[in-house]
């Protein structure tokens, strides 16, 4: 039985689905299953807005009062160590139903620092999913970071590094850029968490425009030194696949067939369209969470060399994740509601794909 690790708002996409991993036989993340005489390997990729992943000491350069044991949100220590259970979690049962393991790469967004981290990729659940963590801390004013979260025995870091955006005005998180070695394929990771909607979606909108401007170029830097660079744009955009910002300045669309260079393609677009999303504000959901590929990972016909599952792509939002009753109901299962603790998971629900290889 695996129907809750499938959306049931989306019959057509599930169905297609579960043909793909039942016709591939996924098995755990490097497993060799057979198609005919075909052996492959899978891996699952991942990005999960965590919620205010915040430890519980006070830190002076940061906006963290709240997440104290003696702030309003009485954030104490079994709270902390709950919340890190509730994301292990999530990252265990990513993939339970169909034998998947946690994902080779994990791009994280809203953590405090390098020691949540660390006591992150220690935490029962994870602890022996050998995970390696790229991080550098960023200048926004809450102290709030992204990251990227890897498994060691299959992807190996050869670069990181992190971008700023140059307002002096207006704080907002790093764009940190991974790249390392998956098998034989040289893979960099873009990891974000765009300026949010505070003020209202047009107002905010020319913050989300510079940062995909900022996205682009570290995009076109690495096409640049290599055309078939095979590149991972992922985070919290703060904006749909069908906004400017996304659409137009990062120059990504959901049209696989009819993709030119140097545009990237979502795959989350399909999903945006059927109505799905990572979060809900006043019943419309929204698809805020999403992974871009460059075009490279689209081919199929390099041997050895990983590529994605077409029509993998996934929000993962099974029902144990949502809450369960009220006004809220169906929606992501969060950790707070203003200052009361509910002991959910995140505001968001993760997304998910499949990058698949031939042996």
């Amino acid at each position: 039985m695996i129907a809750h690790y499938f959306d049931k708002k989306n019959p057509r996409l599930d169905k297609l689905l579960r043909k793909i991993v039942y016709s591939l036989l996924l098995f755990g993340a490097g497993g060799s299953p057979l198609l005919g005489q075909t052996q492959y390997e899978a891996v699952c990729v991942a990005f999960y807005n965590v919620e205010n992943l915040f430890d519980t000491l006070p830190d002076p350069a940061k906006q963290d009062d709240e997440f104290l044991p003696t702030g309003s949100k009485n954030w104490t220590s079994a709270r902390y160590q709950q919340k890190l259970t509730r994301i292990g979690e999530v990252l265990t049962r990513m993939g339970e139903k169909l034998n998947i393991d946690a994902p080779m790469l994990v791009g994280l967004c809203e953590v405090e620092n390098l020691q949540v981290l660390e006591d992150l990729v220690k935490s029962p659940r994870l602890a022996d999913k050998n995970y390696g963590i790229a991080h550098y801390e960023s200048p926004d004013e809450r102290g709030i970071d992204v990251a990227l979260l890897y498994r060691k025995e299959w992807f190996k870091i050869l670069a990181t590094n992190s971008h700023y955006l140059a307002d002096q005005d207006f704080k907002t998180r790093n764009q940190l850029v991974v790249t390392g070695q998956l098998g034989k394929d040289t893979l960099s990771v873009v990891v974000n968490h765009w300026p949010s909607r505070s003020g209202g979606q047009k107002r905010s909108e020319p913050r989300r425009m510079a940062a995909a401007q900022m996205t682009r170029q570290i995009v076109d830097s690495l096409l640049g030194r290599n055309a078939l660079a095979k590149i991972l744009v992922m985070g919290d955009f703060n904006d749909d696949p069908a906004n400017k910002s996304i659409q137009e300045v990062l120059r990504a669309n959901g049209q696989r067939e009819k993709l030119n260079a140097p545009a990237l393609y979502n795959p989350m677009w399909e999903m945006h369209k059927q109505g799905l999303g990572t979060l809900a504000y006043r019943d419309i959901w929204q698809i805020f969470d999403q992974i871009i590929l460059s075009p490279a990972l689209l081919s199929e016909n390099r041997p050895g060399s990983y590529y994605y599952q077409a029509k993998s792509a996934r929000v993962f939002a099974p029902d144990w994740m949502k809450q369960k009753e009220g006004s809220f109901q169906g929606y992501p299962w969060r950790t707070y509601v203003g200052n009361n603790y509910t002991n959910g998971y995140s505001d968001h629900f993760p997304v998910y794909l499949f990058l698949i290889k031939e042996k």
